[in-house]
């Protein structure tokens, strides 16, 4: 975490109180998270650190690549530290999320960028279908 710290403090910002709870949180609590999850366990050791906070403090991390937002389906953005950075798979039927990892891509953003020139943020966005469970019909 003092090497993220550092960085935010080599490209002219601040480490305020709140963006270090915020970045506590990231470093310790399960990866994707919503911008409230977030808010809500900063706020629960600074209650007075609001979520245009937790949304300002997080566009500032990702910006600095410390941070990556990934839409998992249809709810809100979900966000977790870059350097853990992968694809997902999310299923339509239970919302159940696969982590994947890049290799299964590597085609997929190879042809995309040779046939239409367009270059993939596949840690961006989710893959919808149905998972193993409910196309055997044993979800939930």
């Amino acid at each position: 975490m003092e090497d993220v710290l550092a960085l935010v403090r080599e490209h002219g910002g601040r480490v305020t109180s709140s963006r270090r709870l915020l970045l506590e949180a990231l470093f310790e609590g399960p990866g994707h998270r919503t911008a409230e999850e977030l808010a809500e366990a900063v706020q629960s050791q600074a209650p007075e650190v609001a979520l245009s906070t937790v949304y300002r403090n997080l566009d500032d991390l990702e910006k600095l690549g410390v941070v990556v937002h990934s839409h998992l389906g249809h709810g809100p953005a979900t966000y977790h530290l870059a350097a853990g950075a992968h694809c997902h798979f999310v299923c339509q039927d239970c919302g159940a999320a696969v982590e994947a990892p890049d290799e299964l891509f590597t085609g997929l953003a190879a042809g995309a960028l040779e046939r239409f020139g367009f270059e993939i943020d596949t840690r961006h966005f989710a893959i919808l279908g149905r998972c193993a469970d409910c196309r055997a019909g044993t979800g939930p």
